[in-house]
C-alpha cells in the first residue's frame, strides 16, 4: 500500500479520485509543528536552533498518520511546490519518524503544479527528495519573523501602549499606509478653470475642451505643487479663476468655430501576461471587490478542486501544453483571426521568481469553462477572470484608430480626442479592470463625427468647468499588493496575510476599499523610523528577501545570515539595548501632525488630543472615525473647547435632582445622569444615528436614559415589553427574546402595538446566521449527535451539544477532521472542569475576605 500525505482535506478527496486502489490518501491539515506560540522558541546561543513542537490540536491527525505509515510500503509527500509547502512535508516526516528512525527510508516527496489526474501520475511516476535548502530558507524566514516580533513587541509595548506588534514585513507595510496618509495631510489642492463646448458637425454633437490661449496652454492638474497648491515655478501656462473663464465663456458665444487641424494615428494593445499571485489579488479587488484574504481562499478551493494551476506563483510562464489547448480553445470560440499570429511566451522579469511554477491558469487542457464545471458565486466569478485572463494571453493584438481635433474660436483652441476599436483582438475575452469586456468594448470607444480642416461647427454651448486636483488616492489592497511587489517585500503569498495582521492589529480600518492608517500606525512607525529605521526601509527589506532566496538556492548558510541580522555589532540585538533606555515613553506616544497645534497623543483607552494653554493641560478623545489626514486645526480645538467648558447641561431629573449632561465620547454623543465618583459609574445612553446633539432635549434625554422602558404587557405571559438601544442598535425585548427595530422606526415614538408586530415576525437577524453550520464534521461517538462548525464573532468554532472550541489560530474550516474535531472539543471541557474545580493550577480557590 502507498501512502500519499497532502496539506489539506479537500486536495486528500480529489486525489483519492485519480489514485483508486493501492493508494490512502491522508491530510496533515496543513502544519503539523511550528515553532511554540508563547516564547522566543530559537535558542540564540546555539546557532539560531529552532524549538519546534507540535501545534495544539494536530496529535489526532499525527496519530492518524503514524497508524497508516506504518502499513505503508512507501510514504509520498505531495504537499504544496513552495517553501512552505516544503516545510509541511519534512516537518511530517520529523514528527512521524521521531520514535521510529527506520521509517524514513520510506518517505519521497512528489510536487505537481496542477491537481489533475495526468500531473499527478506523471508526479508519481518521478518522485524525488525533500528540497533541503527551501526548509532552510523558510526556516530562516519564521526565525527573523520571531526576532524582529518578539524583541522589538515588547518595546511598543513600554513605550508607547500594551497589545503592539512589529514585524519584518508588517512594520514596512505600515509605514507605506503611514506615508501616503502623510502626503494627504501636507496636500493642498490647487483649482482652474476650463471651457467645454459641445459643438456640432453635421448635424452630430461632440465635446471640446479649452486647450489653449494664444498658444499658451491651459492649466492642468500636473503643473500644481502638491505641498502648496499654487502653480509649479517655471510653467509656462494659463491659469484661469472663474471670473476670467465666464468672462471668456460669454465673448466666445457668438464666435465662429472651426476646424484647424486633424490628426489620426494607429494603435495596437497586446494582451497581458496571465495572472501571478498578486496580479489575480489586484484585479479581483478591483473587479470583484475581493479582499486580498478572500482572493487566496477562493483560488485555493478552486486549485483543490483541481480547477486551476497552484495558485501562489510569481511567474508569469505557460508550458506549451497549456498554450496548446488555449489557442485551440480561441479558434473554437472566437474563430481564427482572433489568434494571435504565432504563440506568445511569457517571460518574468523578477530574478526571484520561481519558474518552476506556472503561471495561474485553468488545469488540464480541456479549458473548460465556469458554467461546463458547475462552478457558481465567488468560485465562478473568480475562475472566469482567470479563464479570461489565460485565454486573452493567445488572441490577436487590439487595433485601434485615434483622432484628435483641434478647433479654433478667436484666441482660443479647443481639442477633441476620439478612439475607436477597428478589431478588439484580446478585448473580446479580457479587458483589465472590467469584469465585462462587451460592454467595455462600448465604454472605451469614444466616437467623433466626419470633419475635414477648414469646416466650420456649429456652437450649440459652452459651460464652463471648475477643476481641483486631488490628494494621492489611499491604498486600498490592489494597490498595497502592487507597491509591496513592486519594492521586492514579503512574497506574494504572504501578502494576504499581511494585510489582514494589519488591519487586525490596529493599524489600518477599511473605509469602503481604502486602508485608512490609524493614529497607533503614526506613533508606531515613528518611533521606528527614529531607532530601528532598518526595520521600516523598503530597501533593507527587499535585500532581506534576496538573501532569503540565496539560501533557498543553497548559496548562502542560513545561520551566518541570521547571526549578522541579530548578533553582529550593528545587528538588532545591540541595536535593541542601545536604545531602549534612549526612547522617551511620552515622546513615543505623541504624533505630531503638521499644521495642528494640539498634539495627538496614545492613551490607555485610544488616540485623544493634548494642549497647553495658560499653564493648563487641556485634553480630549477623539472620534473613532477621524482620519490623521482629516483632522483640522479648527476641529482639534472645538473638541479641546469643548471638554474645557465641560459638558452641555441639560436640567435635572425630577426624581433624583442629578444632573442630566449632554457630552461628546469616542464612540459619537451620549446622554448622561449624574457625575462619576470614586465606585460609581454613572448611566449613560448613546443618542440614536438619527438624532442629532443640538436637537436632544432634556425630555429626549430622560427617555434615552431610562431605557429599556417598558412599553405594555405581554397579553400571554404577563411580562413587559420592552424597548432599548443596545451595541448593535435599537431593539424591543420580551423575556430575552430581542428584536431589532426597522430602519423606519423610532426607537422614542415607537408604539405598543409595533412592538408585537416585531415580537410576533420570525427572526431575521444577522447574527442568527449562525445557527446554519459552515460545515458539518461528523457524529460524536458518544452520543452520535452531530459535530459541526460555525461562523462566529471571535472566528469560526467547533460546536457538539453546548459544548463549543475555537479553531486555532490559521486553521480553515474545512481543514478540521473528526478527530480534530473531538480533541480540541476534549480540551475545552477539561479546561471548563479546571476552572471550575478552582483554577489554573486545581486546586480549590481561596475565598475572599472581603463581603
Amino acid at each position: 500500500m502507498n501512502l500519499v500525505i497532502v496539506e489539506s482535506p479537500a486536495k486528500a478527496r480529489t486525489l483519492e479520485s485519480y489514485l483508486g486502489a493501492g493508494f490512502s490518501v491522508q491530510a496533515s491539515v496543513g502544519h503539523v509543528r511550528d515553532l511554540p506560540r508563547s516564547g522566543l522558541g530559537v535558542d540564540v546561543e546555539k546557532g539560531f536552533e529552532p524549538e519546534y513542537v507540535t501545534i495544539e490540536g494536530k496529535e489526532p491527525v499525527l496519530r492518524k498518520l503514524r497508524a497508516e505509515a506504518a502499513k505503508a510500503d512507501s510514504i509520498l509527500l505531495a504537499t504544496d511546490p513552495d517553501r512552505e509547502g516544503e516545510a509541511i512535508a519534512y516537518h511530517i516526516v520529523e514528527a512521524l519518524t521521531a520514535r521510529k528512525r527506520s521509517l524514513r527510508e520510506r518517505f519521497r516527496r512528489i510536487t505537481f503544479n496542477e491537481i489533475t489526474k495526468n500531473a499527478v501520475l506523471a508526479a508519481l511516476e518521478q518522485p524525488g527528495e525533500i528540497d533541503l535548502p527551501r526548509i532552510e530558507a523558510q526556516q530562516a524566514r519564521r526565525i527573523l519573523d520571531r526576532l524582529v516580533g518578539y524583541r522589538v513587541s515588547p518595546l511598543l509595548w513600554k513605550k508607547i501602549k500594551p497589545g503592539l506588534s512589529a514585524g519584518r514585513v508588517q512594520s514596512v507595510a505600515v509605514r507605506l499606509l503611514v506615508e501616503r496618509e502623510r502626503e494627504r495631510r501636507a496636500f493642498r489642492s490647487g483649482t482652474w478653470w476650463r471651457l467645454r463646448a459641445h459643438l456640432a458637425a453635421n448635424g452630430h454633437v461632440f465635446t471640446a475642451d479649452l486647450a489653449a490661449l494664444d498658444g499658451v496652454a491651459i492649466a492642468r492638474g500636473r503643473d500644481f505643487d502638491e505641498r502648496t497648491g499654487a502653480l509649479k515655478s517655471g510653467r509656462k501656462v494659463v491659469l484661469l479663476d472663474r471670473e476670467r473663464a465666464e468672462a471668456l465663456r460669454a465673448r466666445l458665444a457668438d464666435a465662429t468655430f472651426k476646424v484647424v487641424k486633424l490628426q489620426e494615428k494607429q494603435s495596437k494593445r497586446s494582451p497581458y501576461p496571465p495572472f501571478t499571485t498578486a496580479t489575480l489579488q489586484q484585479e479581483a479587488n478591483r473587479k470583484l471587490n475581493l479582499g486580498a484574504r478572500d482572493t487566496m481562499r477562493i483560488a485555493q478551493a478552486l486549485y483543490e478542486a483541481g480547477h486551476i494551476t497552484y495558485m501562489r506563483t510569481d511567474s508569469v510562464t505557460l508550458s506549451e501544453a497549456a498554450i496548446t489547448a488555449i489557442r485551440s480553445r480561441v479558434a473554437a470560440r472566437y474563430g481564427e483571426e482572433y489568434l494571435s499570429s504565432a504563440p506568445r511566451r511569457y517571460k518574468t522579469k523578477s530574478r526571484s521568481a520561481q519558474e518552476a511554477h506556472e503561471a495561474i491558469r485553468p488545469s488540464g487542457t480541456d479549458m473548460r469553462t465556469a458554467a461546463e464545471l458547475g462552478l457558481t458565486g465567488r468560485q465562478k466569478a473568480l475562475y472566469e477572470l482567470i479563464w479570461r485572463r489565460a485565454v486573452a494571453t493567445q488572441m490577436a493584438d487590439a487595433r485601434l484608430r485615434h483622432l484628435n481635433v483641434h478647433v479654433d474660436a478667436e484666441e482660443a483652441r479647443f481639442r477633441a480626442a476620439g478612439k475607436v476599436i477597428e478589431f478588439p483582438g484580446f478585448f473580446r475575452a479580457y479587458v483589465e479592470g472590467s469584469d465585462d469586456p462587451d460592454a467595455a468594448l462600448e465604454n472605451q470607444e469614444t466616437v467623433l463625427p466626419d470633419m475635414r480642416e477648414g469646416q466650420a461647427l456649429e456652437n450649440r454651448k459652452l459651460e464652463s468647468r471648475k477643476h481641483e486636483t486631488k490628494p494621492p488616492p489611499r491604498f486600498t489592497d490592489a494597490a498595497l499588493v502592487k507597491e509591496l511587489e513592486a519594492d521586492g517585500i514579503g512574497r506574494p503569498s504572504t501578502y494576504a496575510a499581511i494585510i489582514s495582521t494589519v488591519v487586525d492589529r490596529g493599524y489600518a480600518v477599511r473605509q469602503s476599499k481604502q486602508l485608512v492608517p490609524t493614529f497607533i500606525a503614526f506613533a508606531v512607525t515613528g518611533l521606528l523610523e527614529d531607532h530601528f529605521p532598518n526595520l521600516v526601509d523598503t530597501g533593507f527589506t527587499s535585500e532581506m528577501e534576496e538573501a532569503l532566496d540565496e539560501i533557498a538556492r543553497g548559496n548562502v548558510d542560513w545561520r551566518a545570515y541570521l547571526g549578522e541580522f541579530y548578533s553582529g555589532g550593528n545587528g538588532l540585538e545591540a541595536r535593541l539595548v542601545e536604545r531602549e533606555a534612549a526612547i522617551d515613553p511620552r515622546e513615543a506616544s505623541t504624533v505630531r501632525l503638521q499644521d495642528l497645534t494640539p498634539r495627538v497623543r496614545i492613551g490607555r483607552y485610544g488616540p485623544f488630543l493634548e494642549l497647553e494653554r495658560n499653564g493648563d493641560r487641556l485634553t480630549a478623545s477623539l472620534p473613532e472615525d477621524v482620519a490623521p489626514a482629516d483632522l483640522s486645526e479648527e476641529q482639534a480645538i472645538d473638541l479641546l473647547q469643548k471638554r474645557a467648558e465641560g459638558p452641555d447641561r441639560l436640567g435635572e431629573d425630577p426624581d433624583s435632582g442629578e444632573a442630566i449632561y449632554l457630552m461628546e465620547g469616542r464612540y459619537g454623543p451620549y446622554v448622561q445622569q449624574g457625575e462619576r465618583t470614586d465606585g460609581r459609574k454613572p448611566k449613560r445612553a448613546s443618542l440614536p444615528k438619527n438624532v442629532q446633539p443640538e436637537d436632544v432635549s432634556l425630555a429626549m434625554a430622560l427617555k434615552l436614559l431610562a431605557m429599556p422602558a417598558p412599553l405594555g404587557t405581554h397579553p400571554e405571559s404577563g411580562d413587559p415589553v420592552k424597548v432599548g438601544i443596545g451595541r448593535y442598535g435599537p431593539y424591543v425585548v420580551h423575556q430575552k427574546d430581542f428584536r431589532s427595530l426597522a430602519e423606519n422606526d423610532d426607537p422614542l415614538e415607537i408604539t405598543f402595538e409595533r412592538a408585537m408586530q416585531l415580537l410576533s415576525a420570525p427572526k431575521t437577524r444577522a447574527r442568527r446566521a449562525s445557527a446554519t453550520p459552515l460545515r458539518e464534521v461528523g457524529a460524536h461517538p458518544d452520543d452520535g449527535e452531530s459535530i459541526a462548525i460555525y461562523k462566529g464573532r471571535y472566528g469560526p468554532y467547533v460546536k457538539h451539544g453546548k459544548t463549543n472550541a475555537s479553531l486555532p489560530r490559521g486553521t480553515e474550516p474545512d481543514e478540521v477532521t473528526l478527530d480534530m474535531a473531538l480533541d480540541l472539543l476534549r480540551k475545552r471541557k477539561e479546561r471548563d472542569a479546571t476552572r471550575k474545580a478552582g483554577g489554573r493550577r486545581g486546586g480549590p480557590r481561596k475565598k475572599s475576605s472581603r463581603k
